[in-house]
């Protein structure tokens, strides 16, 4: 779709738009239903998830993301599916027209998207230079102040669209022509607020004045060492993971894992509902700490994820997806570091915190030496400012003198980078460049030519068209140096953006801030390396014994059945027929050792020898595992229940609890228990549970495929399709109601306990309401969220007399707090729970409900 396109015959601002929502803890499932209901009202398909829960790539026209992290992001890069935020649909809506896509792209590498430029008293050749690199990296033009706008370039308040902001747009920020000069440089989008206007920084302040230290990088978060520091603690263990569904993962033998570590990652891995494999060829996620190996290359060459240790810790502790390309150290490192860089000696200044160790063990896995002080004999000093004591000494013993983009960039392209690129020597005046840090992507093409080349004639169909897809993504990178070397944009519009970068390089020069020079500085102390940080990642017995408990709940479910057929249950080998059997063989026998002696020389006599014990057959590999619900053969009859679950675990057929990962949950039909909402939340294939008696009756495991549960009536009833239903919770993982504050009242219909359940599996913030303190929202302003509009919050609640009192506490409750107080029965979360989508209709409203109860 054109990016200027215009409605078509009054249809709508969408029409013929086929738009695919990509959810995200900055784009929850709430703000995905109300922006399919404003996109479809307006003319527009949202496209429904396939079986895998993956996007239909080939089919969309749009992608709307509030990130590029989600693990599909190569495929629309390939084929050129314009990826937005959700600012291009209110954009849209309050244009009246369809907006460009290109600002409106979740790239951080399009450092302009969002920007809205507008130049006041600026001369046209550098008016010219600046509206055209702006562009090319994500911004638009302006040419008069609107409500759109977001910057003024000017070079003084004198200007009568700089006074009209000041007075109608207060958020629009006034800036001057150095601002964009430094991110041009730099290549990176550093903070406006030393060069406002009326009054910057920049000109009021000298360079040498101490600048503060940025706080922490998200971008590091997680991302400071190849190797994890931290432990898995109970908590992460515990609680529901989502990330690794349906997905095969592989642990390398060259991972800093001793075996307790790599059981611990695996019952985690397992629980979010993946699987551990041994071949490359069979995962989806290859784990490994180096570049180097065989594996490591054929999983590369095929296409496979790969990352280190880290990035594993990253999707556990995040729960979300996330390149190992976007974060320099979540990929395997290489063993002997970066070429040229053995034998140099690198030092830092004026980085602090996260940053500082993040480049300290960038540096190591280069291959330099890291110190602490600065000595006559480093080679290289990397800073964020140009005034420091290791400054000055570095121009008094000639050091080179870098920005950590120059590190940065060697590990990216696999390649020492030239110094003399203006880039590694830009130092804004009033800026940290910390603040920048951790945005530099890992280039793919730089990684396959130096460590996994070729292999294309070993590589199946699937590899081959994986392989394809890497290419075309990489051809449709603007690759042009310094400004946005690696951003992402639209084939027409490279070479206009090539030709706006070239000429954004050779119009603006670097300013010159002159300051007196400083007495030379000899530093001296004794010179210290830092190593990097090996962790064991030990847990606790208690913990690791509760990372078990859902794998062992079936079992232990049997043990307590066989546990009540005896008094005390102290049988340690099978209950009270064991323990009577110990008993018999001891009858006659004496403790004296005289009796003893003379027992034994009975044994030796021919035919009075013990018989052998009988081997008891060893259970095949569970290879199906069902959780069912509303089976009626069981009803009643424990000992068939039993009996049954016995025969179908020796087929390899094991029935779990609701709380255990599962590929299948079995019902007669769709049905709104709680077991069946609560495992539909994880994506399950839906079959007919006539499977498990079909398989009882003829003594083998049948063709699961031909059991798809087939209910045409409920799914009218329930207004969505099993298939559907299942590609959204696939696409949700779980996380539907992520977000989504719900309260119950403590004397609903049918007990609380069950609704918390359903509700928690599908990620909502669940509580009991009593009218009490503990239990209120905030009181918050319209001012205070931003001028946002009202979000909603849900009670649920039945119509008795004790919680009619709570409805108008709650509804008074959430205005305070700037939200929308919806009081609704409990079908609104069990249908939410089986379309797996937030819909609401004023039908749910327990006012309603009691009015028609009453007529």
């Amino acid at each position: 779709m054109a990016e200027n396109a215009t409605p078509r015959g009054g249809k709508g601002l969408f029409d013929a738009c086929l738009i695919a929502f990509v959810q995200s803890s900055k784009l929850s499932a709430a703000m995905i239903s109300e922006l399919s209901r404003v996109v479809t009202s307006n003319g527009a398909e949202v496209l429904e998830p396939d079986r895998k829960g993956k996007i239909r790539i080939p089919q969309a026209t749009h992608i709307v993301s509030s990130t590029i992290d989600f693990d599909q992001y190569v495929d629309a890069q390939a084929m050129m599916i314009p990826v937005v935020t959700p600012d291009w649909i209110k954009n849209t809506i309050a244009r009246n027209k369809v907006a460009q896509v290109r600002p409106y792209s979740p790239d951080p590498r399009m450092i302009f998207s969002n920007v809205i430029l507008s130049c006041a008293d600026i001369p046209d050749t550098d008016k010219e230079t600046i509206v055209g690199a702006t562009m090319a990296l994500g911004g638009m033009e302006s040419k008069d102040l609107t409500r759109q706008t977001t910057h003024i370039c000017a070079l003084s308040m004198d200007h009568p669209k700089c006074l009209s902001a000041q007075q109608k747009s207060p958020k629009c920020l006034i800036v001057l022509p150095h601002w964009f000069d430094d991110c041009f440089r730099l290549g990176k989008r550093i903070s406006e607020g030393p060069y406002l206007l009326p009054d910057p920084e920049i000109l009021r302040k000298g360079p040498e004045e101490d600048v503060k230290v940025p706080p922490t990088s998200q971008r590091l978060q997680g991302a400071t060492s190849a190797v994890p520091d931290a432990t898995l603690s109970t908590e992460e263990s515990a609680r529901k993971l989502t990330i690794f569904a349906h997905k095969k993962v592989m642990l390398s033998w060259d991972l800093p894992a001793n075996a307790r570590l790599r059981k611990i990652l695996t019952d985690l891995i397992e629980i979010s509902g993946g699987a551990v494999v041994e071949v490359v060829e069979d995962c989806d996620m290859f784990i490994c700490q180096y570049r180097d190996g065989e594996q490591y290359i054929r999983a590369a060459q095929n296409g496979k994820d790969v990352g280190n240790l880290a990035w594993l810790y990253h999707l556990i502790v995040h729960n979300e997806w996330t390149s190992p390309f976007q974060r320099m150290l979540h990929y395997p490192i290489p063993r002997d570091g970066i070429p040229g860089f053995k034998g140099l000696r690198i030092t830092l200044s004026n980085y602090g915190g996260d940053a500082r160790t993040y480049l300290e063990n960038l540096i190591i896995a280069t291959g330099a030496t890291y110190t602490k002080t600065m000595k006559a004999d480093n080679t290289h000093l990397i800073t964020a400012r140009m005034h420091s004591e290791k400054v000055d000494a570095a121009r008094d013993w000639n050091i080179e003198i870098a920005n950590h983009l120059w590190i940065e960039d060697c590990y990216a392209e696999c390649q020492i980078q030239a110094l003399t690129n203006a880039k590694y020597r830009t130092f804004p005046a009033r800026t940290n460049l910390g603040e920048v840090i951790g945005q530099t992507f890992l280039n793919e093409r730089k990684l396959r030519a130096t460590y996994y080349p070729g292999g294309d004639e070993n590589l199946d169909s699937a590899a081959k068209r994986k392989r394809k897809i890497i290419n075309a993504a990489q051809d449709n990178v603007y690759g042009s140096e310094p400004i946005g070397r690696d951003s992402s944009v639209r084939k027409d519009s490279v070479v206009g953006a090539s030709k706006s970068a070239a000429k954004a390089r050779a119009t603006l020069a670097a300013r010159d801030f002159a300051t007196p020079a400083k007495a030379r500085h000899v530093l001296s102390g004794k010179e210290n390396d830092a190593a990097s940080v090996v962790s064991s990642a030990s847990r606790s017995a208690k913990a690791q014994a509760l990372s078990k408990l859902q794998e062992m709940a079936p079992d232990i479910a049997l043990f307590e059945k066989e546990n009540k057929r005896m008094k005390g249950g102290h049988g340690p080998w099978g209950g009270k027929r064991a323990a009577d059997q110990i008993d018999k063989d001891r009858t006659g026998k004496s403790s004296s050792p005289a009796h003893k002696d003379a027992d034994d020389d009975d044994d030796e006599t021919p035919g009075s020898k013990r018989p052998a014990k009988r081997t008891k057959p060893s259970l095949p590999e569970v290879d199906i595992r069902i959780c069912l619900t509303g089976f009626k053969r069981w009803i009643g009859n424990k000992a068939r229940e039993e009996s049954d679950r016995k025969k179908l675990r020796s087929l390899g057929i094991q029935i779990v609890q609701d709380n255990v990962p599962c590929q299948y949950l079995a019902a007669p039909n769709m049905v709104r228990t709680m077991k069946f909402l609560k495992c539909l939340a994880r994506g399950p294939e839906v079959i007919d549970s006539t499977f498990i008696t079909d398989c009882l009756e003829t003594g083998k495991v049948l063709d699961v495929q031909d059991y798809a549960l087939v209910d045409k009536e409920n799914e009218k009833k329930f207004g969505v399709s099993i298939e559907t239903a299942v590609s959204r919770a696939r696409a949700n993982r779980g996380r539907l109601l992520n977000g989504v504050p719900i309260y119950c009242t403590a004397e609903i219909k049918n007990g609380f306990e069950s609704y918390r359940t359903i509700a928690e599996a599908n990620g909502a913030t669940f509580m009991i309401y009593r009218a009490r303190s503990g239990t209120t929202i905030k009181p918050t302003t319209a001012e205070e969220d931003g001028g946002a509009p009202p979000e909603p919050v849900y009670l649920l609640s039945s119509i008795s007399a004790t919680e009619k009192p709570l409805w108008s506490k709650f509804e008074e409750m959430a205005k305070k707090g700037n939200m929308e107080p919806r009081v609704v029965v409990s079908d609104w979360l069990l249908d939410v729970a089986m379309k797996q989508e937030i819909t609401f209709d004023p039908k749910y409203l327990v006012s309603r409900y009691a009015e028609s109860k009453s007529l």
